[in-house]
């Protein structure tokens, strides 16, 4: 494998993963779930962070990343509070208890979009794809299965 199958492989597997996450009853947003899943990301690696940090240290626009702490917000999964030390600022940090929205969506197996990326709706097939990439998974990113 080279570095490009490695890039092409990675997007392959967001795209999985975007089809594996529950979308019913979260309504209309102006953020992408690959969006919403960068910001937090970036905010269980950077807690008590503000918009405008998440916007640079991702790139992402910041109307975007507002966007998603919207979203966020509205699942219970993120709390923003003014800064007491610097009212203009709002820290954004996870919410303290984890929300019904986010247990759901950490919950629902990836089995059936790995089915149909892969074309099968063999299990035993499933099973070792979903195995291999819980092995990779509990290998390069470790904080994920905190």
């Amino acid at each position: 494998m080279n570095g490009v199958e490695l890039f092409l492989l990675g997007r392959t597997l967001m795209k999985i993963g975007e089809e594996a996450m529950p979308t019913e009853g979260i309504g209309e947003h102006s953020a992408s779930v690959r969006t919403v899943l960068i910001v937090v990301s970036d905010l269980r690696v950077h807690p008590d962070t503000t918009v405008g940090e998440i916007a640079a240290r991702t790139g992402l626009p910041q109307s975007a990343v507002s966007a998603a702490i919207a979203r966020l917000r509205t699942a219970g999964a993120v709390t923003a509070e003014t800064d007491p030390r610097d009212r203009r600022r709002t820290i954004i940090r996870e919410a303290p208890a984890v929300a019904e929205r986010v247990t759901r969506v950490r919950d629902t197996p990836i089995d059936a979009a790995l089915a149909a990326a892969l074309g099968t709706d063999d299990p035993e097939r499933v099973g070792r794809t979903v195995a291999a990439l819980e092995e990779l998974a509990d290998q390069l990113i470790p904080k994920l299965r905190d």
